[in-house]
């Protein structure tokens, strides 16, 4: 089951300052959460990080697990251990559990709550692509097939839809007309048209023309 959760706001302590850690620290950044790393040593994409005000960093080494977990203040909603060290790793995961945080040891997936697939990003659409840990390298390449597909008209049909759903929901109650609307405007060829040429107040004219054409003929869209 992929499940996209929202860390809005939520506190995240990464405890690994490598590579491996830098890299999963950027899947977090635009949810903007709160986000600390502790490590004896830094990369320098963390440093970056640190320098964009993206997260915070404490060097410290972790030698006492138990009591390190105890003393964190706030309670982190999701801590990531990601050093080079599995015995530390799997500790540090299994400890704060224990304080009910969740938890990805990023060499551990079967003591982690959830796993991180590969993730093709274009704007707002996000699909993540999860070979059960089968195939790391493929999950890659499927990725990166998946990112030329989707188009600019595709981005722009999206911000479309979502300008035609927030007017339909003032106008039109019922869910299901509203549904029947938004499909209309996705299979009309002036819109698709007006996109591909990337006209987008043109196409949005288009798909408002539609919207006031069904309120005016109730039953225009059978």
């Amino acid at each position: 089951m992929l499940i996209d959760f929202n860390f809005s706001g939520k506190n995240i302590l990464v405890v690994g300052g490598g590579a491996a850690s830098y890299r999963k620290v950027l899947r977090f950044i635009d949810a903007q959460p709160k986000i600390q790393v502790v490590s004896k040593t830094f990369s320098e994409g963390m440093k970056k990080l640190q320098k964009m005000k993206k997260v915070d960093l404490v060097k410290a080494e972790v030698k006492d697990v138990e009591a390190f977990i105890k003393t964190l203040k706030p309670k982190p909603d999701l801590v990531i251990a990601a050093t080079d060290n599995q015995d530390l790793n799997t500790e540090l995961a299994v400890k704060a559990k224990s304080l009910g945080c969740m938890v990805y040891a990023i060499d551990n997936p079967q003591i982690s709550d959830f796993t991180l697939p590969a993730l093709a990003k274009i704007c707002e659409v996000k699909v993540a692509i999860s070979t059960a840990g089968k195939s790391p390298a493929m999950a890659g390449i499927l990725r990166r097939r998946i990112e030329k597909m989707i188009t600019e008209e595709d981005m722009l049909q999206i911000r479309l839809q979502c300008h035609v759903r927030e007017l339909l929901k003032k106008k039109i109650p019922d869910q299901k007309v509203r549904r029947k609307i938004l499909y209309k405007i996705l299979k009309n060829g002036n819109v698709s048209r007006f996109l591909k040429e990337k006209k987008f107040g043109k196409a949005l004219e288009e798909a408002v023309k539609i919207v006031e054409e069904h309120r005016i003929c109730g039953n225009c869209l059978e």
